[in-house]
């Protein structure tokens, strides 16, 4: 579904990202983990066309993509989160998400529309915000939500996109300890039987064991290991670069 070939990104003679081969399969949870600086969301910012790379390939569901600006990408079925909250808090959670599929679906960005056109957006919205666990909301000012609940609407708008590729970049960062399980569970249900593929950076390793099909370990802008759970943990190179004394 997403794939990277010798994927880099120098500045000057320093390797951001170095050669990173990576390949997620539908459906596939993939965790991405790895000390601060070693590149996880360089990473990420190439794969989703922010940064263009230095040299090297990303491959949407087969399709070379490297050269297409993060909107194509995304129309293509590239959606992603960022590490830092990023909503309308003067709108309401259900305009927020209105806003998404509007957008997604290419019409008028307007919050008054007419009636039918409304309904068909109106439901979509709904969907996502049910899916989220957050319809209960709808009406709430975004700028009133708990931390966690605003990380649950940022799924919320990737989901009003329909993606078959999504990103997370530390979702869990900043959610309360209580907040945690529920966020984890929908994290969970993004890929169930949609075949929709998650990539997620997070160093919750708790939460990563939990979800990932695989890990991929980053050091150094270089991609150290990606294997199964199992494998990752017992890797001596990987305890020594990253996990260290904590296992």
């Amino acid at each position: 579904m997403l794939a990277t070939r010798a994927l880099t990104w120098r500045i000057g003679e320093v390797a951001i990202v170095d050669g990173v081969h990576l390949d997620l399969a539908p459906g596939e949870f993939l965790g991405v983990i790895g000390p601060n600086g070693a590149g996880k969301t360089s990473l990420f910012n190439l794969i989703t066309g922010l940064r263009p790379p230095t040299a090297g390939q990303v491959l949407l569901d087969g399709e070379d993509v490297t050269a297409l600006p993060p909107h194509r990408r995304a129309r293509r079925g590239l959606g992603r989160t960022f590490q830092s909250s990023s909503v309308f808090g003067s709108l309401t959670v259900r305009e927020n998400v209105r806003l998404a599929v509007q957008a997604h679906r290419g019409g008028s960005m307007k919050l008054w529309r007419r009636a039918a056109a409304h309904r068909g957006v109106a439901a979509a919205a709904d969907a996502a915000l049910d899916r989220v666990g957050l319809h209960h909301r709808g009406t709430a000012l975004a700028s009133t939500l708990a931390h966690g609940e605003k990380r649950k609407l940022e799924i919320a708008l990737l989901l009003a996109g329909e993606p078959r590729v999504m990103l997370l970049d530390e979702p869990m960062a900043g959610v309360s300890a209580e907040d945690v399980p529920e966020l984890v569970a929908v994290i969970r249900s993004l890929t169930g039987d949609s075949g929709r593929s998650v990539l997620m950076v997070e160093h919750h390793m708790d939460v990563i064991l939990e979800l990932a099909d695989r890990i991929a370990v980053m050091h150094h802008g270089a991609l150290l290991a990606c294997d199964t759970p199992e494998t990752v943990m017992a890797d001596a190179t990987v305890q020594e670069a990253y996990l260290g004394e904590a296992l």
